[in-house]
């Protein structure tokens, strides 16, 4: 799939380069995604404050080792609350990872090199630290939230400080 959008959009096959979020196509918009399944994470959000606290707890729909939704096309069937990122529901969140491609380019950032847009590798995130893999905890095993806070989701990993590049 990375190859048949690659060359697809702009010359150097950079779609993201030249395109804005709401002119993509739904293959392009799609392939953003680096697997890394941060945005898969219940994150607590403080009444008071509005501050967001990551936890390494996963949704029941997220294969923990793949670090891929078990059932992409039916997941707000099963998971009610999941939220399907759009360019227009992007202006509303503002949980998603820093290293997250949606978010990077919603604030007018390139993709860090080693995204699989630019290895043409779905898994050349898993290596670094970037996914979930190994690092989180299946909803239906975890108990209270409040037990599970951790801030690696909300960081860069350490393989996209290297790496990053700006636009």
């Amino acid at each position: 799939m990375y190859e048949q959008v690659m060359s697809a959009g702009s010359p150097d096959g950079k779609f993201w380069r030249s395109k804005t979020l709401g002119e993509m196509s739904r293959v392009e918009w799609e392939s953003l995604c680096d697997g890394c399944g941060r945005c898969c994470l219940h994150k607590l959000r403080d009444e008071d404050t509005d501050e967001i606290s990551y936890t390494n707890v996963a949704c029941r729909l997220l294969d923990l080792t793949s670090c891929q939704c078990s059932d992409y096309a039916h997941r707000q069937v099963k998971v009610p609350d999941c939220v399907q990122l759009t360019p227009a529901s992007l202006a509303e969140i503002d949980w998603l990872p820093p290293s997250c491609a949606y978010r990077l380019l919603k604030e007018g950032q390139d993709l860090p090199d080693w995204h699989p847009l630019n290895t043409g590798q779905k898994l050349a995130i898993t290596p670094g630290g970037a996914s979930v893999s190994g690092r989180a905890v299946d909803e239906r095993h975890a108990g209270p939230l409040e037990h599970h806070l951790v801030d690696w989701p909300g960081r860069m990993p350490r393989m996209a400080k290297k790496g990053a590049s700006g636009r």
